[in-house]
């Protein structure tokens, strides 16, 4: 059963990890997907190729979600190429982590445009043709560091709590139109990005955890596919924590 058939979704940030996960999984069940990309040409071309095998249009956009006339102008080029926008994936995001006494300013003004106002922008974009056709699921990528907090993440932890803020917000004011907000807080999720610490360190945090083992993109692609299947047409203003347990 493909639940995304003959759906148009939008996926910031699809080039890497969990990104790249969450495209790969609505590729396998039927969505059609336009995901964005900041710096590779190249590894977009290869998703592109690599998704399409599932025989539904696949389309990479360069774009910057933290730049507002960019991701106004995203949502209209989707639009015209794919003729709706169904969902929304808001999952591009940046860390850039130190203690607040070491911080600079602009890391704090990085990690809050890349992460919080690039929903906001996004957000904004798609909204008003979500509402011109009544429908649509806005799922944003969050943290439990935007839950619980970290030390040496100050930025990423707000920007991340901003992002539950901004989601149970949109969800009553958008809910009345049939337009769902939700918000996945992931847990520590190994990717090719966690592959160079060490492996001690690593090791220890599985070991925090009440499931014993860190999650993958998969983990947090199949809780993404059901906040934008029918699955989960009751579901909206929420924060699900998909962390193993962490958050117990």
């Amino acid at each position: 059963m493909k639940l995304l058939e003959g759906k148009n979704v939008i996926i910031t940030g699809a080039s890497r990890g969990i990104g790249k996960g969450i495209a790969e999984v609505f590729a396998e069940h039927g969505a059609n997907i336009a995901f964005t990309y900041r710096s590779s040409d190249e590894k977009a071309k290869v998703l592109e190729q690599a998704l399409s095998v599932n025989k539904c249009k696949i389309k990479g956009y360069k774009s910057d979600a933290s730049d507002f006339q960019a991701a106004d102008q995203l949502a209209k080029d989707v639009m015209k190429d794919f003729g709706s926008i169904d969902v929304l994936v808001n999952n591009a995001g940046i860390t850039k982590d130190a203690l607040l006494i070491r911080m600079s300013e602009q890391d704090f003004d990085n990690v809050m445009a890349v992460n919080m106002k690039s929903v906001f922008n996004m957000t904004k974009a798609v909204s008003s043709f979500m509402l011109k056709a009544k429908s649509g699921s806005i799922i944003n990528m969050s943290s439990v560091v935007g839950v619980k907090g970290n030390a040496g993440q100050a930025n990423y932890a707000a920007s991340k709590a901003a992002i539950n803020g901004f989601t149970k917000s949109i969800a009553l004011e958008l809910g009345s139109r049939n337009i769902r907000c939700n918000s996945i807080a992931p847990g520590f999720i190994e990717t090719e990005m966690t592959e160079s610490l060490d492996k001690k360190n690593v090791e220890h945090w599985r070991e925090q955890i009440p499931l014993k083992r860190g999650g993958n993109p998969k983990d947090i692609a199949n809780t993404t596919l059901f906040l934008a299947s029918d699955l989960s047409t009751y579901v909206t203003g929420q924060v699900i924590n998909v962390c193993g347990g962490m958050l117990t």
